[in-house]
């Protein structure tokens, strides 16, 4: 696969303190309520629950000559049609007020700049796909070429 773009938006460190602080509330009340051995047990499936949360949560988005691809899905750049680089303000309109609910949405709540990508394939019901991106204008670049 010859990439033409890749971009990886992974949880921010305040974000991921603010998790591990809820799991780490969690097991103090745990530890008040019942003691030693539940906390042990509790502090292990926070460790857990909080690696499932950090490895789940990046979004992948690739372009290369053929894909489109964004988390867990992927559309052939034949059926990419015109591609806006928004910022703040229109991204946040276009993934608020003026959604359309049959498009798919590949967002990061904490990322305030995006793409919305026009889809051309009859088949598919999806007019557009909106994706977070830390640079949307590079990644417009690589599905306009």
């Amino acid at each position: 696969m010859n990439r033409k773009y890749h971009e990886q938006i992974g949880l921010p460190l305040w974000l991921m303190s603010f998790i591990t602080f809820l799991f780490l509330s969690l097991d103090i009340a745990i530890w008040a309520a019942l003691g030693n051995r539940a906390v042990v047990i509790s502090l292990l499936a926070s460790v857990v629950a909080i690696f499932i949360i950090w490895r789940s949560s990046p979004l992948k988005i690739s372009v290369d000559e053929e894909w489109l691809i964004a988390g867990r899905a992927r559309i052939e750049r034949r059926y990419v049609g015109h591609v806006s680089a928004l910022e703040r303000d229109e991204y946040f309109l276009t993934r608020g007020r003026n959604a359309d609910p049959a498009s798919f949405l590949a967002l990061r709540f904490w990322i305030n700049r995006g793409v919305k990508v026009e889809l051309t394939d009859a088949r598919d019901v999806t007019p557009y796909w909106l994706i977070s991106s830390k640079n949307p204008s590079a990644l417009k670049e690589a599905l306009k070429n």
